[in-house]
């Protein structure tokens, strides 16, 4: 019944701490677009890819004690820091999850800034279209982040590095 929330919880048990709500969101659909098992829907936002599903479980996390989210004023705005607790960690004890390459997948991705994430996930949410035509939605979609075209040239690499170290049987 909380498989969803132990595969969130396992995510959270590899990266230790996630700063940033968006960098989360970023973070869970890259990952679902690699083939793990993330069941949260996603539509196309202001910042890319985003989930009221993964916004709702999350709180739930945080409301059972699982994770701990911080608040914290930064440079005029708020930032949410996410770190799993001891029971957190207990939980996911009770499941027997088949993640394990997830974890370097999600180390590599918890690395990254959130303004790479989002151009990432953008690529990966056109990715039924041809390379020329997503490079085009990005630069229509994404016109206000200024993408240049090494930065997009970049993050079709960092996905195809990806793909190669996660592969999910």
């Amino acid at each position: 019944m909380l498989e969803h929330h132990a595969r969130l919880i396992a995510l959270f048990n590899y990266a230790r701490e996630v700063v940033g709500r968006k960098k989360l969101q970023k973070m869970v659909y890259i990952a679902k677009k690699l083939k793990f098992p993330f069941g949260e829907k996603y539509q196309f936002h202001f910042y890319g890819p985003y989930s009221e599903e993964l916004t709702l479980r999350v709180e739930e996390l945080c409301n059972l004690g699982f994770l701990e989210e911080m608040k914290e004023k930064v440079s005029g705005y708020y930032q949410y820091r996410y770190v799993l607790t001891e029971q957190g960690e207990q939980f996911l004890k009770h499941y027997d999850l088949e993640l394990e390459p997830l974890q370097s997948c999600v180390t590599s991705m918890n690395e990254q800034p959130s303004r790479i994430l989002e151009l990432i996930s953008t690529i990966l949410y056109f990715d039924h279209l041809a390379k020329e035509e997503i490079v085009e939605k990005v630069q229509t979609v994404k016109q206000k982040q200024k993408y240049t075209t090494e930065e997009i040239e970049e993050a079709f690499n960092y996905i195809d590095d990806l793909k190669k170290q996660t592969v999910v049987s």
